[in-house]
This record gives C-alpha cells, structure tokens and sequence, in this order.
C-alpha cells in the first residue's frame, strides 16, 4: 500500500484508467448565439432608459447630462442694489402709490421670495412711517408683523397713510377719469395710480377693465370695445396703438 498523501505508482505494462471530463461541452447554435447577444443589448438599452427617466433634471433629451445653474436667494444686498424707493408717511397718496408699484418692480428684478417681501420693504421706511411700523412690530411681535403678506401690507399702509377722506376723493377721480384729448399715455398712467388705491371698487378684473374702456375718446372707445380685452394689459396695449394710429 503506498503512503498517504503520495501518488501510487503503476506497475510496467498496466495501462491507466480513462481520463473523466468534469466539463460538459453544450453545442450553440448561431440562431441561439445571435438570441442571447439581443437579449443582453435589450437589457442594457433598459438600464439605460431607466437612469435617464428618472433623473431628468441632469439629461437632455439625448442622454448628455446638463449643468443646470442654482438660483441663488436674493439677499438684502441683491434687494437695495435695486434701488427701491423710500417712504416717509407725509409724501400723500400719489407717492404712496408709486413706492407700491417701484416695490414691485423691485420684487420682480431682485427674484425676492415671498418670504422676505415684507422684511425687505420696510426698511425702506424712513420718518414717522418707520416710528408707525416698529411701533406695530413691537405690538404683534417682530414674527407676526414678517409674516404678513405683501398685500396685507399695502391694505394696511394704504389705511394709515391714506385717510378715508381722501381714498373718497380719489375714487371720485378714478370714476370720472378720462383721456384729455389724445394723450392716452397720461390716462393710463393716471387710471394704474389711481386704481392701486381702490381695489374695492374693482371686484373683479373685467369690472376694471371696463372702467377703464369707458375713459376712452369716442375715435377709439368703440374699437376698444369691440377688441374684446381680457385683461387690463391687453385693453392698454391697444387703446395706446389704436391712438398712435390715429395720430
């Protein structure tokens, strides 16, 4: 017997036993190869339509990923380097109305969130507005007084610094308010001013719109009319080119 773990010697002339494949040889054919080569091409073509879906955000349409740009918050800095208007309390009515509207633009230029609105625009107040609105803060708790909604704020501002004597007197205005001549341009400008201030007695936009319509000479009123208008803008546009046209 020989010793473990040596390999026994056959003896001369005796022949060896057959060699045992462990691996089983499979025969493909080409139709078969040519199936599992679609199938993987299939499976990656999926993958790949699976990443793309869902992560839009970072692929264009043909699968290149775009550097998209964050839009960075609009900080106090950003606001003021857009130059709002300052308010005092004692400019009246007229310059109440154009803070508002500069306030706007401000708003709109600056990409300030609706967060900040309110924060932002009253430190632009100056005088006795800024003694009226620190005083309100105190009362209601700097919190409560940032949370206020910019339209709440106008409402609010429009209630202290315009008397309602005078909101009366400018209502009389609006509602009596017509172009002089041909200068459409003045009406327009007059009839925005105004209108900021009187929001009540606008329920709805086409109550405005048609106030405005009937402010129009008869050249063009007709025409204006006639065009429709769905929206304040769209009635100013062409009031202002029908009379451009006409002059």
């Amino acid at each position: 017997m020989a010793p473990r773990g040596r390999p026994t010697r056959l003896n001369p002339g005796t022949t060896p036993p057959p060699v045992t494949d462990t691996h089983t040889t499979t025969s493909v054919t080409s139709a078969q190869l040519q199936a599992m080569i679609d199938e993987g091409v299939t499976a990656v073509l999926a993958a790949r339509a699976t990443t793309r879906n869902g992560d839009d955000s970072h692929t264009s349409g043909t699968g290149v990923r775009r550097n998209e740009r964050a839009v960075r918050e609009c900080t106090y800095q950003d606001f003021m380097k857009c130059q709002p208007l300052f308010f005092r309390g004692t400019e009246g009515v007229v310059d109440l109305t154009q803070w508002f509207e500069r306030m706007e633009t401000v708003f709109r230029i600056s990409n300030c969130t609706v967060e900040n609105q309110v924060k932002f625009a009253t430190c632009t107040l100056m005088g006795i507005a800024l003694t009226w609105w620190n005083s309100h803060a105190r009362t209601v708790t700097n919190e409560v007084a940032y949370a206020m909604t910019w339209s709440d704020l106008k409402k609010k501002m429009t209630t202290k610094y315009c008397p309602r004597n005078e909101i009366k007197k400018i209502e009389a205005e609006l509602w009596n308010l017509k172009v002089k001549g041909t200068d459409v341009v003045a009406y327009n400008q007059r009839f925005q001013e105004l209108a900021l201030l009187c929001d009540r007695m606008f329920p709805e936009e086409t109550d405005k719109i048609e106030r405005y319509v009937g402010g129009m000479p008869d050249l063009i009123y007709s025409s204006v009319v006639a065009s429709k208008p769905k929206t304040m803008q769209e009635a100013i546009e062409m009031a202002t080119e029908l009379m451009d046209r006409r002059n």
